[in-house]
């Protein structure tokens, strides 16, 4: 059915949509100011990709710490069954899987086995991820596909896996890990931006179209993390000249930052939080010399693995 485009109700639309978004800068702007209340995740079924080692084993401690059940999800099955001992030696609740997330059969197949054995998940972090550091001339295919498969498509995968249910019920939660990477262009990590810009807009386009065509989708948030360099051993050779300014961050720091995110249900975060509104919005204004300027002044980034 066409919609009405009579002059008197295109007006009427064009001013009710100013007042909408000049209200949403308004409240945005406010909850800054006044964070809102973290919500209570206890028995929760969080599944979470990449448990093994770093921000994934971090935030799985942090969320059963909080009384969740935890799905660990690692293709790694020694390190991830360390993370699984670590959360029952604690007296938490969690469940250890195997998984090759870029499997989309392998994935279908988790999401079923977690349905029958655990419950419904209801929030799902998508954390896996690779980071090949090395001028894109030297990066070979295998190397690209691989992370593309892991960084992208294994995001696809288990989002197609979990929320069909979350939408059925309206509940759920769903978290990306996208990094600054996917904000800015990075030498020796053009591949890598790419992907990392590509989650950006994966979970962009999906709380867009989930608006659209549910009824009501009001029960289920998205966030997305836009990490700075992370001391998880995916950077073995950080470049920083002002170190005090930009310091590489801890994995248990970045899970704390994390997990507040999805209690608050915050739809974007940097790491560290302070980056969010210039990486986000001032640095994308800036003309393409001035950038340049200023990566040139900062520079900061990665230096090539090899």
């Amino acid at each position: 059915m066409a919609r009405d485009n009579s002059p008197l109700r295109v007006t009427c639309e064009a001013l009710w949509t100013i007042l909408v978004i000049n209200f949403e800068i308004l409240r945005n702007f406010f909850r800054w100011l006044i964070p809102v209340e973290r919500k209570d995740v206890s028995n929760e079924v969080i599944l979470i990709t990449g448990t093994g080692h770093g921000m994934g084993r971090e935030m799985a401690l942090r969320f059963a710490r909080l009384g969740a059940k935890v799905v660990c999800v690692d293709i790694n099955e020694k390190t991830n069954e360390e993370t699984y001992k670590m959360i029952t030696s604690d007296n938490g609740k969690a469940y250890n899987y195997v998984c090759d997330v870029t499997d989309r059969a392998a994935v279908m197949k988790l999401a079923e086995k977690v349905r029958k054995e655990v419950g419904e998940v209801d929030i799902l972090v998508n954390n896996a991820g690779i980071m090949p550091c090395k001028p894109i001339s030297r990066q070979t295919e295998q190397e690209i596909r691989l992370m593309m498969d892991i960084n992208v498509n294994a995001n696809i995968w288990f989002i197609q896996a979990f929320l069909p249910s979350m939408v059925e019920r309206n509940h759920g939660h769903i978290v990306a890990m996208s990094s600054i990477a996917g904000l800015m262009g990075t030498p020796n990590l053009v591949p890598y931006c790419g992907s990392k810009f590509a989650v950006r807009g994966i979970m962009e386009a999906l709380a867009v179209e989930l608006q659209r065509y549910s009824k009501d989708s009001s029960g289920i948030h998205f966030t997305t993390v836009c990490p700075y360099i992370v001391d998880t051993g995916l950077c073995h050779k950080p470049r920083i000249r002002f170190e005090k300014l930009m310091k590489v961050v801890d994995p248990g720091e970045a899970a704390d930052i994390i997990v507040d995110a999805v209690l608050r249900n915050y739809q974007e975060i940097t790491i560290p939080s302070e980056y969010y509104y210039f990486y986000r919005y001032m640095y994308r204004l800036l003309p393409t010399a001035a950038i340049t300027a200023f990566n040139e002044f900062f520079d900061t980034g990665v230096e090539s693995h090899d």
